[in-house]
């Protein structure tokens, strides 16, 4: 193997380490890229919600804490999106055909996504919440449903702070809780 080869094959075992290692999802580091396609067959990344607070909620059909927590994200999404709030409801592939998740996607404001490509999640404990700030920080993982009062006491704040600098024009912060 001639010099130039063995460095670039170097090279190439250092990208690999160094994505791999990105890929990892930890709170108060920034967060791994990651791609989904909705039910409609939209393309989503991360860097679509550059500027805003995103929420990836991994939830499955069978789910009963699933179920109740999807409507009140919807609805907080509703109240909030305003503000700069994004959410995307990531259905586990052990959740129902998509020809039956049609009827719930067309009854939510929010994009449902199927399938999903990146660190997040695990489909075994759903639902799973990562709340990822306006500057692309990972503020919140962890898995369990949240409630009115959680979404409020986590989201609000994040709301309030301004866009970095480099992100395009967010939305005004919220000045009272959301109440769905």
């Amino acid at each position: 193997m001639d010099f130039r080869r063995l460095i670039a094959a170097a090279a190439a075992v250092c990208a690999l380490a160094s994505s791999a290692a990105a890929g990892k999802v930890e709170v108060g580091k920034p967060a791994p890229d990651f791609h989904a396609f909705t039910l409609d067959g939209k393309r989503l990344t991360l860097a679509d919600f550059k500027g805003q607070v995103l929420i990836l909620n991994f939830w499955a059909t069978w789910c009963g804490p699933c179920r109740k927590e999807l409507p009140l994200l919807d609805a907080y999404e509703r109240i909030q999106g305003k503000y700069g709030l994004a959410i995307v409801a990531v259905t586990t592939e052990d959740s129902a055909p998509t020809d039956r998740l049609r009827p719930v996607a067309k009854m939510l404001s929010l994009p449902v996504a199927r399938h999903f490509f990146g660190p997040y999640g695990d489909p075994t404990q759903v639902p799973t919440n990562y709340v990822i700030d306006r500057a692309g920080i990972v503020r919140y993982a962890k898995a369990g449903a949240f409630d009115l009062d959680a979404l409020n006491d986590l989201l609000v704040p994040l709301l309030q702070e301004p866009a970095p600098p480099d992100a395009a024009a967010a939305p005004a912060a919220p000045t009272a809780t959301a109440t769905p």
